[in-house]
This record gives C-alpha cells, sequence and structure tokens, in this order.
C-alpha cells in the first residue's frame, strides 16, 4: 500500500470525492447506487464511506434508501427557489454586516478578483472564471464572520449545482454588470444599493432556470424575498420574467 493510500481512505477525502461527483454532475441527480458498488467504484472501504455518506446526507445532497442503498438528491424549482430564498437574506445581511467594516484592501482584493474574471471569461475558460467568482462572493461578505462564511460557502456550492446543470459553462455580460454595480456600491459605502443589487443577482439566477425548464412556475417565495428587500434598501430588486411582469425572456445565471 503506498504512502497516500490512507489520505484516500480518509473519511474527509471520500467525502470530498463525492461531494464534488455531485456538485459537478458526474453522479447524476435522483441517481440511486449502493454503498457496495459505490465503494467499488470509487476504490475505498465501507467504514469511511458510510460516514461520508452520512455527512452529506445531512447536507442535503444525499437521500437514503432501503436496502443500504443511497440516492443523489434529486433537482427541482421547489427545492432551488428555496435555496435562494434562504441564500439572499442571508447572503445580504452579511454583505450589510462587511461593508462597514472594509478596508482599501478589501476593495482592492474584490476589483483583482473582477479582473481575474474578465481575463479567464475572455479565453472561455469557466473552470478558472469559476475561482474569482467565488472568491469574490466571499470577499463581499468576509467581514461578517467565519459561521456566516460557513453557511455562505455550502450555499454558494448548492446554487452551483444548478448553475451548471442548466447552464453549463457559459459566461454572461448580464452577470459581469452585476458584479461591477455591486463593487461600486460597495466601494461608495452604499448598503441598501449594493443590498438591493446583490439580491436582484442572485435571483437571476432562479428566474433563468424556471424560464429554462417551466416557464408558468410560481416563484411566490422568492418574489416575496426580493419585496421585502426592496421595502427595505428603498431599491428596486425586480429581476422580470413570469414571476415579476409576465415577460419570457430568457436569463442567464448570477
Amino acid at each position: 500500500m503506498s504512502d497516500t493510500a490512507p489520505a484516500r481512505q480518509s473519511v474527509e477525502h471520500v467525502h470530498r470525492m463525492i461531494r464534488e461527483s455531485i456538485l459537478d454532475g458526474s453522479l447524476t441527480p435522483g441517481e440511486t447506487m449502493s454503498q457496495v458498488a459505490l465503494a467499488d467504484e470509487l476504490g475505498v472501504s465501507r467504514t469511511p464511506l458510510r460516514e461520508a455518506l452520512r455527512m452529506l446526507q445531512g447536507e442535503g445532497l444525499i437521500l437514503s434508501e432501503p436496502n443500504r442503498r443511497v440516492r443523489v438528491a434529486p433537482l427541482s424549482l421547489a427545492d432551488v427557489e428555496e435555496l435562494y430564498a434562504i441564500r439572499i437574506p442571508l447572503e445580504v445581511t452579511a454583505l450589510r454586516l462587511s461593508i462597514a467594516r472594509m478596508t482599501p484592501e478589501d476593495i482592492a482584493e474584490l476589483e483583482g478578483y473582477m479582473a481575474a474574471m474578465a481575463h479567464f471569461a475572455a479565453d472561455e475558460d469557466y473552470a478558472r472564471w469559476y475561482v474569482p467568482h467565488q472568491a469574490f462572493h466571499r470577499a463581499l461578505t468576509q467581514r461578517a464572520g467565519a459561521r456566516f462564511d460557513a453557511l455562505l460557502l455550502q450555499l454558494f456550492d448548492h446554487a452551483e449545482r444548478y448553475r451548471r446543470m442548466h447552464f453549463g459553462h457559459q459566461f454572461s455580460v448580464q452577470s459581469t454588470t452585476d458584479h461591477r454595480e455591486i463593487l461600486d456600491a460597495c466601494k461608495a459605502a452604499d448598503a441598501d444599493l449594493a443590498s438591493a443589487l446583490l439580491g436582484r443577482h442572485l435571483a437571476r439566477t432562479v428566474y433563468g432556470i424556471v424560464e429554462i425548464v417551466e416557464p408558468e412556475y410560481d416563484l411566490a417565495a422568492l418574489r416575496q424575498v426580493l419585496a421585502d428587500l426592496a421595502t427595505t434598501t428603498g431599491h428596486p430588486t425586480a429581476v422580470g420574467g413570469k414571476g415579476d411582469s409576465g415577460a419570457k425572456r430568457r436569463r442567464r445565471a448570477a
């Protein structure tokens, strides 16, 4: 056995390997498999696999089935709406807490992520673009504290699963514009404007998915979240599409 074999058998490694396979779609949503087959496929022993699956079940990515079988959590419009109905208020709150504590170095860091995203988008390199994109969102809220960061990172990853499954590796001019406007509002220390812009930016993903999957789906919960945010900030948060104006414009993910 090689020196790296114990590391490959660790719960952390098995958990990370399965989690990444679920998030990137390698393990298909709704797919059912036996723990034995999964252990053989991954080349791991059953003990770390069981613990890793327990962790993934707690995160909502794996569902337990009879006879020691597991199922990858399916994707649904109800689930993605709930995901963003949780994520938007939490991320907006973390942003509002962070803006008051942002330093010039924080702003410079955000500008750096913007430049990196532009560079990799020009090369149409999604894998590399994703890294500064995730870092940009984390940097917006990093001053809120470690617990906010941990929760938001999990929600970001779950949202990315939906983004990749429905939009693939596309880039968006709208997303770039949104990032620029949010950062400019942060630079101006305008927490209300930055919050409204961030909420609308995040909601675009859900509206885009609905317009692809089921245009008549009623995003009542998300509309309420955005309406509450608009009332709080005094800035518009409407995205457009069936849930707001009835227009059937296809929106790219935020």
